[in-house]
């Protein structure tokens, strides 16, 4: 097991956000964290990266306690991309080896720079390699954060609506790259969406939030049409389609 959450709860002053939030994660498991605005999905991913802390709970990853971790050893093993990446007066090619820091010790290595240039091929970022983040689009920046998360080498990457700037395209390109690094590095991930076909179409596992607490999860098999229009207030159906579900409102 790479992750497990036990008991979690977080309040904003007096209004409490999450509540006895458990569940786990194995290697190479992608989970998609879904539910309507407001429900406490960022909250949550926060809280794992220890950006907020609990005010209840604990939260393992290989064994340790993150929220007693010093933050380079938390940077080692999570890789956090936020809805909303940050321009800056850097090149995306030294904006991805940022994600390297954790690493280093002196000097940039060889290795980093192999590490970087890798990255930025897997994600098809060459052509934006020496251009200067705060010119880039926002579904580039997206892109550039998404390519600094993975060449940080983490155990568990945290995505947090990755797919939300980019078009058709490239939420595909973006998802498949990230099922390759869980099924191919030794990584989980955990991705809170929107969409849920593409979170049905690459996700091995689905948490649904309703009022801060879980209101249901499990893998695809167990997800039902009534659990949907619960969470979302909408009524569907669920179709296979060349044996991926799709979502219907009905």
């Amino acid at each position: 097991m790479i992750l497990e959450v036990d008991g979690v709860e977080f309040q904003y002053k007096s209004k409490e956000v999450l509540k006895d939030i458990k569940f786990e994660l194995k290697r190479n498991e992608i989970l998609s964290i879904l539910g309507p605005n407001g429900v406490g999905k960022t909250t949550l991913l926060k809280c794992m990266n220890a950006i907020l802390k609990p005010n209840k709970g604990a939260i393992m990853i290989e064994e340790e306690n993150v929220l007693k971790l010093e933050q380079i050893e938390i940077a080692r093993r999570l890789g956090y991309v936020p809805q909303r990446c940050e321009p800056a007066r850097l090149t995306a090619f030294d904006a991805v080896l940022l994600g390297r820091m954790p690493h280093m010790k002196w000097n940039i290595s060889p290795e980093d720079v192999m590490i970087v240039e890798e990255t930025i091929k897997k994600l098809s970022l060459e052509d934006l390699a020496l251009r200067y983040i705060d010119e880039l689009s926002g579904g580039e920046l997206q892109k550039v954060g998404i390519a600094r998360a993975i060449a940080q080498n983490p155990k568990l990457l945290l995505l947090d609506e990755p797919t939300s700037s980019l078009d058709l395209k490239n939420q595909l390109e973006i998802l498949e790259t990230v099922r390759e690094v869980v099924r191919n590095e030794d990584v989980s991930a955990i991705i809170t969406m929107h969409d849920l076909n593409l979170a049905f179409r690459y996700s091995d596992k689905f948490l649904f939030l309703k009022h801060g607490t879980i209101f249901a999860a499990g893998s695809m098999g167990e997800i039902t049409p009534q659990v949907i229009e619960e969470v979302y207030g909408v009524p569907v159906t669920i179709q296979n389609y060349q044996n991926v579900p799709v979502v219907i409102p009905v």
